[in-house]
């Protein structure tokens, strides 16, 4: 919808701000298109396990929707030791994503990464004991990390060097726009297709995370290309 926006304001000659921002997006670097779409499927994903994790964690796993029992604050409070701990599996694994890059690619790295994450949002539908859930969390705590920092340093290596700042500022649209939209459906998918029950959108986002890292493969990393040119 973005780009047919933007090749429509381009064929109107507009000179306004807006009008040369969504012409950038149409006119943007293939691999910034490319990074699009699974920085779109990522955060989808994350969008939806912070949106629904509490839920579902209380209804699926710990058996109780009713908020002000102790149970439930109890499994509220545990998903909040659970997000400490993705953060803190993230932090760790940060320092060892560029080892695996140089032994495989960065692609390769993201894919490994995002594949984990939606397997752990997956993984949290056939759990039944809390404590587990950390498995679940590392698996998102893994794809966190990359998240963070693969696309940009895939993306740097493919930007005009005039354009560096301007185009990493654009390229946060497709983190706002998936939220927008996470927000916009998930809460009928649940209420009107899952019945009622949240442990579907962590599945849902898990796919999706799944979706983003298969489409990492699709994405030309230029840098990677010269490198092994290089070598």
């Amino acid at each position: 919808l973005l780009f047919m926006t933007a090749s429509w304001m381009r064929r109107r000659k507009g000179r306004t701000g807006f009008v040369v921002i969504m012409t950038d997006l149409l006119y943007m670097p293939k691999t910034m298109k490319q990074l699009a779409y699974v920085q779109f499927f990522s955060w989808f994903a994350l969008f939806s396990m912070w949106i629904y994790t509490t839920q579902a964690v209380t209804s699926h796993v710990y058996g109780t929707t009713e908020t002000t029992s102790q149970i439930y604050n109890d499994a509220a409070d545990w998903v909040t030791v659970l997000f400490a701990i993705y953060n803190g599996v993230a932090a760790m694994v940060a320092f060892l994503l560029p080892v695996l890059a140089k032994k495989t690619s960065r692609k390769t790295t993201h894919l490994i990464a995002l594949v984990l994450g939606g397997l752990g949002l997956i993984s949290i539908y056939f759990i039944k004991s809390p404590e587990l859930l950390i498995v679940s969390m590392i698996g998102v705590g893994i794809a966190w990390a990359s998240i963070l920092s693969v696309p940009y340093a895939m993306l740097a290596g493919a930007l005009p060097p005039k354009k560096m700042g301007y185009y990493m500022g654009v390229f946060n649209f497709f983190i706002v726009i998936p939220q927008m939209v996470a927000a916009t459906i998930l809460g009928f998918m649940v209420s009107g297709i899952f019945g009622g029950e949240p442990i579907y959108a962590l599945i849902v986002g898990g796919l999706a995370m799944i979706i983003s890292g298969l489409l990492t493969l699709l994405v030309d990393d230029e840098a990677t290309i010269e490198v092994k040119e290089v070598g």
